[in-house]
């Protein structure tokens, strides 16, 4: 349905009159009967009939106006959710509970005036695919795994580098420390079920037992962090590796422990991704706001993979 006929009746609707209608689109008289009987004929209705006093709507006009006019709404909102500056910014986080959910909601805290569009996207092939369409402004990545460099025109920067520290159970033998180094983690089996093969977390955790010797087991289904934690909580022999940033809550009677990791401190780094042709205000602003508010890199006494990108 060609939307300048549905316009034109709606404006002939509400004027009356044909050469009001006219006057207002800026357009002939002849223009817009044209343009309504193109309607009729696509409807197999009358629209209109004429009068001395000027147009007035059949039965069948009345009954299509009010849907006419929401075909007229919907086709502005999507204008605007395409139009530079005007469509929300879509934002590719991850996961709900990590260091990047809390890095937007700063950002969000921080513009209340930008209106956000948060997604969850699973592996950085699927997150680069939607920049490069234009699905998605920008994604937090870990940048990037061994022998996958970024393409050209997908630029990034550092915005974080995420302590990671262990969870323990109250009965696990490392309970009661206030941290722990890396080689103290060496022989105690370190269970994360989330880790799935080809995915940049997969590389980092590679890299984590290459470099320190740790057992880290992905066996098992992942039943989602309410049952790691139920699992953690109640098997002595189990340990994990959570983010320092990311956000859990668990029941009081779990007695869990998180202990910070030392000598070196592992450390995840998450970097902004985003297309280079991409014009939409708001990631210049998201950009300037990460580059303000978040620590440092490499700091002293951390470790990170070789192959993360310094920038």
């Amino acid at each position: 349905m060609d939307l300048d006929t549905v316009r034109t009746f709606v404006a002939a609707a509400e004027a009356g009159q044909f050469q009001q209608a006219a006057a207002e689109l800026a357009v002939t008289q002849q223009a817009v009967s044209k343009r309504i009987a193109a309607l009729e004929r696509n409807l197999g209705v009358r629209l209109f009939t004429r009068t001395p006093r000027g147009a007035q709507l059949t039965i069948d006009g009345q009954a299509f106006l009010p849907h006419a006019r929401e075909l007229l709404r919907v086709a502005e909102r999507a204008v605007a959710s395409v139009r530079t500056g005007r469509r929300p910014l879509r934002v590719d986080v991850i996961a709900s509970r990590g260091a990047a959910s809390g890095l937007m909601r700063g950002f969000h805290r921080a513009h209340p005036e930008i209106e956000l569009d948060v997604v969850w996207l699973f592996g950085i092939e699927r997150a680069v695919d939607a920049l490069r369409s234009g699905e998605i402004d920008a994604s937090f990545r870990a940048v990037a795994a061994p022998g996958r460099p970024l393409p050209e025109d997908i630029d990034s920067v550092r915005v974080l580098d995420e302590a990671l520290q262990l969870l323990t159970g109250p009965g696990h033998a490392l309970a009661s420390a206030w941290s722990v180094t890396v080689s103290e983690l060496a022989g105690h089996r370190i269970w994360m079920p989330g880790i799935v093969p080809g995915t940049e977390w997969a590389a980092y955790y590679d890299a984590l037992v290459a470099e320190f010797g740790l057992t880290i087991e992905a066996t098992g289904p992942n039943f989602g962090s309410d049952a790691l934690l139920d699992t953690i909580a109640d098997t002595p022999a189990l340990a994990t590796f959570m983010g320092g940033q990311t956000r859990l809550v668990w029941p009081a009677g779990h007695g869990l422990r998180r202990i910070p990791v030392t000598d070196p401190t592992p450390v995840y780094p998450h970097s902004l991704l985003w297309h280079r042709d991409n014009p939409h205000p708001a990631l210049t602003a998201l950009r300037a706001h990460l580059a303000a508010t978040t620590a440092g890199h490499d700091a002293a006494g951390t470790w990170r993979p070789g192959w993360v990108m310094p920038r």
